[in-house]
């Protein structure tokens, strides 16, 4: 589902930061659009439900911002974020999510990005912080600056040891998914499966490969090249 906006709002106005939305919740981008749109100086051209729908509105918008989620259905937001980089270059890129993960926030820095802001995010400092994106500054979120200030290099122990076991091509498809933020909910809709199945699979690999968190998921899909690899800090 889009929406494009258009009526007593001037979009093409200088004085206006345009915006495209990407959430696979209708009632977020409400509130966000809501949000937006009441703060005067920003509107919102057109909302995407996942990242190749914003892909595609925003090379046909041109907006100045790019709000998206992480872990919508389909095409990865990192990869959607690099090609709006690539074909779109003066579209800023913000990730707004809930995920607190150092290697999603590498893989946005990656794909370009201006800013990576939690949900949690005051009303006031968001508005603050896409304003400052906006006039071509950064913006991050405290507790990810505080996070990626605290990490040790990738040589310390955060590093994981990728074990010789096998995956089988439906594992390896699991393993994106959740690596690159889907519930086992959404990632058993994508793929067609009952969530159990997808339950049982998460258990095999996450066995296999002896891990047990998050965190060590994705960086082992990354050592698997199950994703791509993330620029150093």
């Amino acid at each position: 589902m889009l929406t494009t906006k258009s009526g007593l709002i001037p979009v093409e106005n200088a004085d206006y930061i345009r915006c495209v939305i990407a959430d696979d919740h209708e009632l977020v981008r409400y509130g966000i659009r809501r949000l937006l749109e009441d703060a005067r100086d920003f509107v919102v051209v057109a909302e995407a439900e996942d990242a190749a729908q914003a892909l595609k509105l925003t090379l046909e918008h041109r907006p100045d911002l790019v709000l998206l989620d992480i872990g919508m259905p389909g095409m990865s937001s990192f990869e959607a974020g690099r090609l709006i980089e690539e074909h779109c270059p003066d579209c800023r890129i913000v990730y707004l999510t809930m995920h607190e993960d150092r290697e999603y926030v590498r893989q946005a820095m990656r794909s370009g990005a201006s800013g990576y802001l939690l949900k949690d995010t005051p009303t006031n400092v968001l508005l603050r912080a896409l304003r400052d994106v906006k006039r071509g500054e950064r913006a991050w979120s405290p507790r990810i600056v505080h996070m990626l200030r605290q990490e040790v290099p990738a040589s310390g122990p955060m590093r994981v040891v990728t074990r010789r076991a096998t995956l089988t091509t439906r594992e390896r498809e699991v393993m994106r998914l959740l690596a690159e933020g889907r519930t086992v909910r959404q990632t058993a809709e994508e793929l067609g499966l009952s969530t159990k199945t997808v339950e049982a699979h998460k258990f095999n690999l996450m066995r296999k490969l002896d891990i047990h968190n998050k965190a060590q998921l994705v960086t082992v899909a990354i050592q698997k090249k199950i994703l791509p690899t993330p620029i150093p800090m």
